[in-house]
């Protein structure tokens, strides 16, 4: 019974003090606790996203305008459009969500359910299909 005693005796001295990623208080409990509070963990995990949370919002925003931009201008689930008018309301080829290729070997871009096809002379056919 000395010995178990001595054991953990000497592991106390070994332990190096733990403290708050966020805050550096002590931390007193669980061997694996890196926070002292949820607010230090969530306030700690915001900054080390910030970056990556922005950039994904930005790119969410620009995805739903494009769906509101080719529903807008699609209501009837069929329309021709000149590019021009796509860009003047701020649309953004540069994001779609998915593409689906026909045997033919035409690309429609698709921002959700709604989609485009590029034809010749600056025009767009437009389509939306429920079942994406």
């Amino acid at each position: 019974m000395g010995g178990f005693f001595l054991t953990l005796r000497q592991n106390q001295f070994m332990e190096m003090e733990r403290v708050c990623r966020e805050c550096g208080n002590r931390l007193m409990g669980r061997v694996d606790q890196k926070f002292c509070s949820d607010q230090c963990r969530n306030t700690y995990n915001n900054k080390v996203n910030k970056d990556e949370t922005a950039f994904m919002k930005n790119v969410g925003r620009q995805l739903k305008k494009n769906r509101r931009i080719l529903k807008e201008l699609n209501p009837q689930g069929k329309a021709k459009v000149k590019k021009h008018t796509l860009l003047s309301k701020g649309f953004s080829f540069k994001y779609f969500t998915n593409v689906y290729r026909t045997k033919e070997g035409k690309v429609y871009y698709f921002c959700f359910e709604y989609g485009y096809l590029a034809l010749d002379n600056d025009f767009f056919a437009l389509v939306y299909n429920k079942e994406i």
